[in-house]
């Protein structure tokens, strides 16, 4: 397909938003969004994407591939395999909700469709904490983000699989309003996620490289220096709100849990490489 041809294809999956004519499967998207960053970005290895903005950016890649031989999240490797092996105080353990063991992030996010919802892994870890009588844990960072930053790198070299049930409407609409929060302007600079990360990767806002959105969701959760310490991406997602001058909603919340499983199938296909360490 050419570049020509992909941009059409582009415009057309930001257009079937609004024009029921422009409608397209969750295959087909996902076609025209992992074409339309190849294409973009000819000489990238696709699963170099799952490098987030180091992919497209020498300079950051040489700091950060430094900066990952003495990786800032080994502690919360350390810590995280520690809440894994220690039982709660019924003498339970993470392995008894998750048997496969704590390398099962390619599993999330996931359609439950008993309950109609979208699962993800920390929705998933702390439904097994309150199961076992122990209270939920913060969702943005603290022991969520070194639980699952442990789990993460236990999963390396899953490849990232989401699946949409064909035989459950509701599924397909979790998808479409993920879809729809992803490329709908928000907040005062009506700026949507797609503003940033899908026409203008690659151009620079500030000093900052904008990333390319496919793979965003292949490394969480992630140490970025701004921080300090580990984040999960939903509180990546609202802090990405926020910046636009716009109200965010709670991490876990249906419409981030919904975002989350249009992205991570949109980088279906991808490598997890997770935890990761960026700015």
């Amino acid at each position: 397909m050419s570049k020509f041809m992909i941009s059409l294809a582009a415009a057309g999956l930001i257009c079937s938003l609004a024009v029921p004519a422009f409608a397209s499967t969750p295959d087909e998207d996902k076609a025209i969004f992992q074409a339309y960053f190849t294409e973009r970005f000819p000489k990238v290895p696709e699963q170099d994407f799952a490098n987030g903005v180091y992919a497209i950016d020498p300079v950051g890649r040489e700091n950060w591939e430094a900066i990952e031989e003495f990786p800032p999240y080994e502690t919360a490797l350390t810590n995280g395999e520690t809440m894994w092996n220690t039982p709660f105080a019924n003498g339970k353990t993470y392995a008894d909700c998750f048997p496969d063991g704590p390398a099962n992030v390619g599993k999330f996010p996931y359609w439950d469709k008993a309950r109609g919802m979208v699962v993800t892994l920390p929705l998933a870890l702390n439904e097994c904490r309150v199961a076992n009588g122990e209270k939920p844990l913060d969702y943005a960072k603290g022991p969520m983000a070194e639980l699952t930053a442990f789990m993460a790198f236990e999963s390396r070299g899953q490849v990232t699989a989401v699946e949409i049930p064909a035989d459950d409407p509701r599924a397909l609409e979790a998808y479409e309003k993920g879809k729809e929060f992803y490329f709908a302007r928000r907040g005062q600079f009506n700026f949507s996620c797609s503003h940033c990360h899908f026409g203008n990767s690659g151009t620079t806002l500030r000093t900052e490289i904008l990333s390319p959105a496919y793979g965003h969701t292949t490394h969480w959760p992630v140490y970025r220096s701004k921080w300090g310490e580990m984040g999960t991406l939903h509180r990546r997602y609202k802090g990405c709100n926020e910046q636009v001058r716009a109200k965010g909603f709670e991490p876990q919340s249906e419409e981030y849990r919904n975002l989350e499983y249009f992205m991570t199938y949109m980088s279906n296909g991808l490598e997890l490489n997770g935890p990761g360490a960026r700015k």
